[in-house]
């Protein structure tokens, strides 16, 4: 029977310099009337909450905040044995328990006003995930928002920059596997347990992602992806990063609160402008409005982060090429190949029309898009419709 906080490693961070015992922090957020802030408040105050828990009655009365709920909460807690099975439900699934006076806990999320006390991760949080940049937006993204998100994401993780998101459809995705393309680190941030794959056809991309980065949230083991979860979650993902940048999103989109969030954290929010007929452009065109930095490539995230980065990113090369926020990526074809290359956009065109303008036959324009395709150029997304990769 635990009765009490003792010295006990959870979450596999034993042999982990700095790596302490999880059940007390377990415990103290589940000792009734200990929210968020006052937790933060007890631990820079107490050190530990083996220490709250020891406490005098006076000596906690004098923390800011303290109501009388959450003092009688903390005396009076018995949940040790509850807390206990979370970290041993947490070692099992191979899951590390990360709090937050461990070293490895995200520099950037300490300093938020009501930061998770603890995380729990799949994978590896560094210190070089300071220099990190949020990217959300819309589940039904276009393909002018995927495309453009998938590239930049690339681009900044190529520099050094952790791609932080939500791990959800559409934008979130393809930040993900952008930062992944660019052979860099990102970070998804979950709406639900550590043990919970949403969305399910996700699962593959998570396990990628700890691989070269983490997947973590400050839910327990099993809760599944309520939405009510999910605009505490977007407070991780700006309270992580330096910035945010919108890629697309409508109005009432649920990337607009993790903006707010990002406002309210004295994050830098970013926003790529989108076509100002299209539903999914409304919120962000908004933001920009509203004074949010516009941007058109990774260039203009780039220059702003520049002071942040010393120590962390060797070399910054911010030459783009000619056009703008753009990296100058030119793939090696042939001329009859380039004329086709250069009909496709990241908005979809008909193989007819390809031929129509540059005068090849069918036949053989579609034998160049499928050896474009195998090299990562150009995908068909349905009928004979394609769209640039790179």
């Amino acid at each position: 029977m635990h009765n009490g906080p003792e010295t006990e490693t959870a979450g596999g961070n034993a042999a982990t310099p700095g790596a302490v015992d999880a059940v007390p922090w377990i415990a103290l957020n589940s000792a009734d009337g200990v929210g968020k802030v006052l937790y933060k408040r007890l631990i820079l105050r107490f050190g530990s909450p083996e220490q709250v828990f020891a406490a005098r009655k006076s000596d906690l009365a004098q923390v800011d905040g303290m109501s009388p709920k959450a003092l009688q909460g903390i005396k009076d807690f018995k949940g040790w044995e509850k807390a206990k099975n979370e970290t041993e439900k947490a070692r099992a699934l191979g899951a590390g328990i990360i709090t937050f006076t461990d070293p490895r806990y995200p520099q950037n999320l300490k300093e938020i006003h009501d930061p998770p006390p603890y995380l729990y991760v799949r994978g590896e949080l560094v210190g070089g995930d300071k220099i990190s940049v949020a990217m959300v937006g819309s589940r039904n993204a276009s393909h002018y928002g995927l495309g453009e998100t998938r590239r930049i994401a690339a681009d900044l993780a190529a520099k050094g920059i952790t791609i932080v998101s939500g791990g959800a459809r559409g934008i979130d995705t393809e930040a993900h596997r952008g930062a992944l393309s660019g052979g860099g680190r990102t970070i998804a941030v979950l709406g639900c347990g550590i043990d919970v794959t949403y969305p399910r056809e996700n699962g593959e991309l998570f396990k990628k992602i700890s691989e070269s980065g983490a997947v973590i949230t400050e839910y327990p083991v099993g809760t599944p992806p309520d939405k009510a979860n999910f605009p505490p979650r977007n407070r991780i993902i700006s309270g992580i990063s330096l910035g945010v940048i919108v890629m697309e999103a409508a109005r009432d989109s649920g990337s607009l609160i993790t903006a707010a969030c990002s406002v309210e954290q004295n994050r830098d929010v970013y926003a790529l402008p989108g076509n100002v007929s299209a539903d999914n452009s409304r919120g962000v065109n908004s933001l920009i409005k509203k004074g949010a930095k516009l941007i058109e490539g990774p260039a203009d995230v780039l220059e702003d982060l520049f002071p942040y980065m010393k120590g962390y990113v060797s070399e910054l090369n911010l030459d783009y090429g000619d056009t703008p926020g753009k990296a100058a990526v030119m793939p090696s074809l042939a001329p009859d190949e380039m004329s086709v290359y250069g009909q496709i956009s990241l908005e979809p065109v008909h193989v007819d029309v390809i031929a129509e303008k540059t005068g090849f036959p069918v036949s053989r324009i579609l034998s160049m898009l499928l050896d474009m395709e195998l090299r990562g150029l150009v995908r068909q997304i349905s009928g004979m419709n394609y769209i640039k990769e790179i």
